[in-house]
């Protein structure tokens, strides 16, 4: 049996069939919904992890490949933890850059806000840490394409790690008249996450815009501030 059999096979083995119906609410996969069409063998991250654990010396990115292109969620999860698995054991800054390109190329298939959020950061924010040109995000801000909108934002998470808050102040005064709450979600968790970190920045921020920000971003975004500063800009 090939590697990508065996891992498809370990996958089946810790679904859970009679779970499926809260999976496709949880991830909306109804018609027009932004899930449409994923289908789910409903197996938990930490088992998915696991395989990981366990696969990982036989994988390479043909194994990532089959994995990823496909409608099954976790076949696509697994794929893309073990890319990020690849990604972070690797210590050659060429051999690291080939993921990045590879992530970039299949943004196709990560395809939902559960595989953007395990790996943006990880792969595509950590690449882009202390580099002076990062209009990557930039142009995936300004796609048009959900996920890869989520994606531009939440790389943010770990390229903040070093005090650099420009893109993210960017993006979010961009996503300001986003329609969608999967992107207000991102922009307001990143900002507090921002805060955490510079409670200025955050403040400055919201100063300048809470009045303009969807109702949602500014909940996430003002998260850990004191109870009366929320309700301040909760008022305006």
């Amino acid at each position: 049996m090939d590697t990508v059999s065996r891992i498809e096979q370990a996958l089946k083995q810790h679904g859970h069939a009679e779970k499926v119906p809260i999976y496709q609410r949880f991830f909306k996969t109804g018609p027009g919904e932004y899930g449409e069409g994923d289908t789910f063998l409903c197996v938990s991250v930490p088992d998915q992890r696991n395989i990981v654990k366990q696969y990982r010396h036989l994988v390479d990115l043909d194994v990532i490949i089959n994995l990823l292109q496909t409608d099954i969620h976790e076949y696509r999860l697994t794929a893309l933890l073990f890319l990020v698995d690849l990604y972070q054991r690797e210590n050659n800054e060429i051999k690291k850059q080939k993921y990045v390109d590879f992530y970039i190329e299949q943004l196709d298939w990560v395809n939902n806000w559960d595989l953007v959020d395990s790996t943006a950061h990880k792969i595509l924010g950590d690449s882009l840490r202390g580099k002076p040109d990062k209009s990557i995000l930039r142009s995936l801000a300004t796609s048009g394409h959900l996920w890869r909108e989520r994606t531009a934002v939440v790389a943010n998470w770990t390229i903040m790690k070093d005090g650099d808050y420009d893109e993210l102040l960017w993006v979010s005064e961009y996503f300001l008249n986003h329609t969608h709450d999967l992107i207000h979600k991102a922009v307001g968790w990143m900002l507090r996450e921002m805060g955490k970190r510079d409670v200025q920045v955050l403040i400055k921020f919201l100063d300048t815009h809470a009045s303009r920000m969807p109702r949602t971003m500014l909940r996430y975004a003002i998260e850990r501030l004191p109870s009366n500063t929320r309700q301040q800009y909760l008022s305006l």
